[in-house]
């Protein structure tokens, strides 16, 4: 890959990863835009590990208290941190089902190649975030979370598996229609990333290793990189949505999706065609 690809793909990821504006949808683009040779699933899964990194690094705290609560819970000790790491792992097995089944039908090689997918779903969840946060209610806090909301959320994550929905957009979106606190909602939704994106990043890193395929030089340098700007736009992100709604996301998403519609309608070869 080129030096210049290698930062596109980093900050695409690092940024777009947290914002609810879909990563997979903006990395599925750049090849399309740009006539860049596709960078593939393995590079895809590299910088998405580099963004659960910095998930892990920002939320270190939470992360450890999950985990003596798990452990608490195994040995008998009953404690808010213990129900809550099941309720992530709850909230992540609708995702790992239909990940596995969407992987084994061949619809992620498939959408690769749409982008009037994200197109669509850019638009169409752009509009549900706004609606969900401008009237959803501010009622409710992570301490407020049971099984019934936690797998509701998780049902929505298993829809950013395909392009333009985006992951922590969905998630925050069904959050947010749930009551739940802005900056709670970003909180939980970056929680429940964790165990998806890491199992989704094991797997198909399983995949690429049994079938021989190298993680090259470039992929690890744009993981590498992808962490940085991941931990600056998690950092800056929680900060700003204490004071700010989704609104400019919103926008964003929707005037996004419509020039990627008025291209491809108009007939304008783009690059991954010429």
């Amino acid at each position: 890959m080129l030096i210049l690809q290698i930062v596109v793909l980093a900050l695409i990821q690092g940024i777009a990863e947290f914002l609810p504006i879909s990563s997979s949808g903006h990395l599925l683009l750049v090849p399309v835009l740009t006539g860049w040779p596709d960078q593939g699933v393995l590079t895809d899964v590299m910088v998405h590990m580099g963004s659960f990194l910095a998930v892990i690094v920002y939320f270190w705290k939470d992360c450890a208290n999950l985990l003596m609560g798990l452990v608490d819970m195994a040995r008998g000790r009953n404690n808010a941190w213990g129900r809550l790491a099941l309720l992530l792992i709850l909230g992540t097995i609708p995702a790992v089902v239909t990940g596995v089944i969407l992987d084994k039908l061949g619809f992620m090689d498939l959408v690769r190649q749409m982008p009037i997918v994200v197109a669509w779903n850019a638009i169409i969840f752009g509009i549900l975030l706004y609606v969900c946060d401008r009237f959803g209610m501010n009622v409710r806090r992570m301490a407020d979370m049971t099984w019934a909301p936690a797998l509701i959320i998780g049902i929505a994550q298993a829809l950013a598996l395909v392009p333009g929905v985006s992951r922590s957009g969905i998630t925050m979106t069904a959050a947010r229609a749930l009551g739940f606190e802005r900056p709670e909602s970003a909180r939980f939704a970056f929680l429940l990333g964790i165990p998806a994106i890491a199992g989704a990043g094991v797997l198909k890193l399983g995949e690429a290793v049994h079938g021989a395929a190298a993680i090259s030089v470039p992929m690890i340098l744009t993981a590498v990189l992808t962490f940085f700007v991941a931990l600056g736009t998690i950092t800056v992100l929680m900060k700003l949505i204490r004071h700010m709604s989704f609104l400019p996301f919103a926008i964003y998403r929707v005037a996004l999706g419509v020039i990627l519609l008025a291209v491809i309608y108009s007939g304008i070869p783009l690059g991954a065609v010429n």
